[in-house]
């Protein structure tokens, strides 16, 4: 059982940040879709700018012919207007890891879950929400240290996690 829980922990990649990811790669894995997380993956933590760095990856992501939509534990009046301005589709309330809004984001991307990656910043909401719907999961490290209290608490044992992690190899 314990190692059937610690298998949902792996990401499929743990990358430093959303512009390394190689979408050529992406590709070849037949994935057309991106369900990204908002805070410390997209922008900062409570940071709703739309900076240029960001405004011309998601473009070109768009340009490649990626479907994006956003999945995010906040609220519609904290992310909203940041999913408008960048032009991608929302789920909001999404009580991560569970399925529930990462399958509705596919409803929204009409596509399958072997189509779709998931890119966040925790280990317990978007790797483990996503490879519990069998989503090819990417890690990335957080934009800014500072964070909702709770999620301060958590990096603690995603730290162990993580050590773990680069210990052994992911399981199949």
């Amino acid at each position: 059982m314990r190692f059937k829980f610690m298998r949902l922990l792996y990401p499929h990649q743990h990358l430093n940040s959303i512009y390394e990811l190689n979408t050529d790669e992406l590709r070849s894995l037949g994935i057309r879709g991106i369900i990204a997380d908002m805070d410390n993956t997209l922008v900062p933590w409570n940071d709703r700018a739309v900076y240029p760095r960001l405004a011309s990856w998601l473009a070109r992501l768009k340009e490649e012919g990626f479907r994006l939509c956003i999945v995010s534990n906040n609220s519609r009046e904290r992310g909203g207007q940041l999913a408008l301005d960048l032009g991608i589709p929302a789920v909001w309330h999404a009580v991560k890891p569970r399925r529930r809004a990462f399958r509705k984001a596919l409803q929204i991307m009409e596509l399958t879950a072997g189509e779709t990656a998931v890119i966040g910043d925790q280990i317990f909401t978007d790797v483990l929400g996503g490879n519990r719907l069998g989503l090819y999961t990417i890690l990335v490290t957080p934009i800014s240290d500072q964070e909702f209290f709770w999620t301060r608490f958590m990096r603690k044992l995603e730290h162990l996690v993580l050590n773990y992690l680069k210990r052994k190899k992911r399981p199949r």
